[in-house]
């Protein structure tokens, strides 16, 4: 069980005849220059029992009354704690359906994971890490809605690389065996959500060993071309990591007041997350261009050719992509050039990992210089081609190689991937207590 992260939680939901079309809030970090959203979202769920009155949007983190909408969202919850607006299921896992758009759904397993076996700091060997860097300084005002809290409230996505698709994808052939909980359109463009409730017995042991196994030495180095050097990598955190790392610092705080013996189960240890396989087809993972602004081309080139040489590499501009395949390649656009750029003998395993370390390098030694992270090759293009500036074209992103990245590197680079558009991103369904 060393390598056993999960949990089987009590999992919290609105009673039934609720309506749940007003209960299902989008996660609080969307929208966050988008004001009116939440106005509206506020108008559709008037007096109704919401999860908006459960948590904070992010849009009002720097409000004067920031304070007092704490405090009235703790008040809350303990309201619908003892009122009936939440009931408490036995214990168990919530298997549930995304409908956002697409032509196929999301799906995934409500559970648990302990926060034991969770570290963001930069070379982590924790088996549940970011792909992305965590910013600490985000951490202490979610921070202050935690504290005072007694449950809380996921939209946490952790990943799993699972390309049998052994672990998830099998259980929805027995729904019919399962009990549907929820069953919902979402409110403004989210599409429509399904539950369904898995009891804590023999499918959950199931669920729990299927996970376990992507623990195993002799598979994961062969997933990923790796050897015991490289820290093991069951699951990464794809969505909502400053929640995730905001659990972890309010557990670490409560575990300075608990005995050994009560730190063991204590609910504020466990974090409802959804798990997902970064294999499930409604995940279509981009990648995220760059634009540097305020450059003259053959100056940029020259000095990302001079890190790459410190680096152990050979840079250059190229015509078109050399027949060895082993390099890492961009095409790029400027006023009067293109091409492709080329980094051989790359010392990073992706490549947008080695494209921002030299853009990085350069961006710190010209303070004039400026950088941009742009999702669409048509904008880069169009960008790009202006005097003073290069658009770089990054490559696409197989699904294994994210998880390859953070094995060899560690966390990713910033603006890596993205991964779905806002109103695709996790609503509020489930909640889990953290008090005991």
């Amino acid at each position: 069980m060393a390598n056993r992260c999960t949990y089987i939680p009590q999992i919290m939901l609105p009673r039934e005849g609720c309506d749940l079309s007003k209960w299902a809030v989008i996660a609080c970090d969307q929208y966050t220059s988008q004001p009116e959203y939440w106005a509206e979202a506020d108008r559709i769920v008037g007096t109704a029992p919401s999860t908006l009155r459960l948590t904070l949007p992010e849009v009002y983190l720097e409000d004067a009354d920031v304070a007092d909408r704490t405090e009235q969202i703790h008040e809350t919850m303990r309201r619908y704690m003892a009122d009936g607006t939440l009931r408490t299921l036995p214990a168990g896992v919530i298997l549930t359906e995304r409908w956002s758009g697409g032509t196929c759904p999301r799906r995934g397993i409500v559970l648990a994971v302990d926060l034991e076996a969770y570290e963001y700091t930069p070379g982590s060997a924790s088996l549940i890490r970011p792909t992305e860097k965590t910013v600490v300084e985000r951490i202490p005002p979610r921070l202050k809605v935690r504290q005072g809290a007694c449950m809380e409230l996921p939209h946490i996505m952790i990943l799993i690389d699972d390309p049998d698709r052994a672990i998830i994808e099998p259980l929805f052939e027995q729904t019919a065996a399962f009990e549907k909980v929820y069953d919902t359109d979402l409110m403004q463009g989210g599409g429509h959500i399904t539950g369904w409730f898995i009891p804590k017995g023999t499918v959950t042991d199931k669920i729990e060993d299927g996970l376990e196994a992507l623990c195993d030495r002799d598979t994961f180095n062969q997933k990923y071309g790796c050897t015991d050097a490289q820290a093991l990598l069951p699951y990464a955190v794809g969505d909502g990591n400053h929640s995730m790392a905001t659990a972890k610092a309010y557990w670490e705080e409560v575990k300075k007041t608990l005995s050994p013996a009560e730190q063991v189960d204590h609910p504020a240890r466990y974090a409802l997350v959804e798990v997902v396989n970064i294999h499930d087809e409604s995940l279509i993972i981009e990648p995220i261009h760059r634009v540097v602004f305020g450059v003259e081309p053959d100056a940029l080139f020259a000095g990302l050719a001079a890190f790459y040489e410190e680096q152990g590499c050979k840079a250059y501009t190229a015509d078109q992509v050399p027949a060895d395949g082993s390099a890492h390649c961009y095409p790029f656009c400027a006023a009067d050039k293109r091409g492709v750029f080329v980094v051989e003998n790359p010392k990073w395993s992706i490549p947008v990992a080695t494209m921002q370390a030299g853009l990085d390098a350069y961006l710190a030694q010209n303070s004039g210089a400026k950088i941009d992270y742009i999702h669409g090759a048509d904008v880069v293009e169009s960008l790009g081609v202006k005097p003073g500036n290069v658009g770089f074209i990054l490559p696409d992103i197989a699904k294994n190689d994210l998880f390859r990245g953070v094995v060899f590197d560690g966390v990713l680079p910033r603006k890596t991937f993205s991964m779905g558009e806002a109103h695709e991103k996790r609503y509020y369904m489930e909640a889990k207590t953290i008090v005991r």
